[in-house]
């Protein structure tokens, strides 16, 4: 039967009987126990090459893997075996927490963001604090006299300033952003703000010596409007209600005219992380929503369900 091989063996992926005559070819198709079908044998290969392709990547996902979590001490894969059921705290917690638990623990993430950035700042302020104490324990006969005021002024400079600048950035505006990126958004309003001190000892020297008061370009510009349809729409999303629009300009009138800029955008970055607190909240009661509904079609309704859809009024009245 080697006849019969060679019509099936192709060096191409063509259909191997097209060349044959179509007599011959009808009686072959016809009488062969295996109906052949070009496009079914090429939807065939095409399959197991993906299948084939799907199997390698995952073989390679899991030789990329590492032997050992990184709470693991020894990272070289040593007892391996112990930690292959592990399964970190924060997850083991978060899948048994209740609904309340979940969203003050969202608020809770709202509130020691506002404490981390008064640290970052405290932290980018160190060398003033450093002065503030110096004249404090062992002071001069003039700064005894003032009270240690101009240090005290150059500290709340800082401070001020570099807790504009960090809520402008956008420092931990994101929960799930990494240490590194933090840290790199601390770092920058740090060399914004000795920028920020260099460039007022140029309009100081400027002024000194009768010399035109130099500009600088602001030192967060406002992203364009025109620059591309994702930053317009972001751009939509970020106007403002005529109630805060109103609540700005009262704001701004309270901040020297040179720190109205970074004001404006630390507020605006303040409101558009209170909106995604609110848009995480908003998720949050939806998908309890959901899982009430999905409950109570199983016939498992608890208590608290019936409670929740009677004063709650579910998510939609929210």
């Amino acid at each position: 039967m080697g006849w019969w091989d060679s019509l099936w063996s192709s060096s191409s992926g063509d259909d191997p009987l097209r060349k044959l005559d179509p007599k011959l070819r009808e009686f072959l198709e016809r009488e062969s126990p295996v109906k052949y079908s070009a496009a079914q044998t090429a939807a065939e290969e095409k399959e197991q090459k993906k299948v084939a392709a799907d199997k390698h990547a995952e073989d390679n996902k899991e030789a990329n893997k590492p032997l050992v979590p990184r709470e693991s001490q020894f990272q070289d894969g040593r007892y391996a075996h112990l930690w292959k059921t592990y399964r970190p705290l924060t997850e083991v917690e978060a899948e048994t927490k209740s609904e309340h638990e979940k969203l003050m623990d969202v608020l809770e993430g709202y509130k020691e963001r506002k404490n981390q950035i008064g640290k970052a700042a405290l932290e980018n302020c160190a060398l003033e604090q450093v002065d503030w104490r110096q004249c404090m324990t062992s002071p001069s006969f003039t700064e005894r006299m003032t009270l240690c005021r101009t240090q005290i002024k150059k500290f709340e400079k800082c401070y001020m300033t570099q807790t504009r600048l960090l809520k402008a950035l956008g420092y931990l505006s994101t929960a799930d952003r990494s240490p590194e990126v933090e840290e790199d958004i601390q770092l920058h309003a740090d060399t914004l703000y000795q920028r920020l001190l260099s460039q007022e000892a140029e309009v100081a020297a400027a002024k000194e010596e009768g010399r035109p008061i130099p500009t600088f370009p602001p030192l967060i510009p406002r992203v364009s409007i025109a620059a591309n349809q994702l930053q317009q729409k972001a751009q939509q999303q970020e106007e403002l209600t005529k109630e805060q629009q109103e609540m700005l300009r009262e704001r701004l009138k309270k901040v020297d005219e040179e720190d109205r800029p970074a004001e404006e955008e630390a507020i605006r970055a303040e409101w558009r992380a209170k909106a995604e607190v609110a848009s995480r909240i908003q998720d949050l009661w939806k998908k309890q929503d959901e899982e009430r509904k999905a409950r109570k079609e199983r016939g498992e309704e608890t208590l608290w369900d019936r409670l929740s859809g009677t004063f709650g009024g579910g998510n939609e009245k929210r």
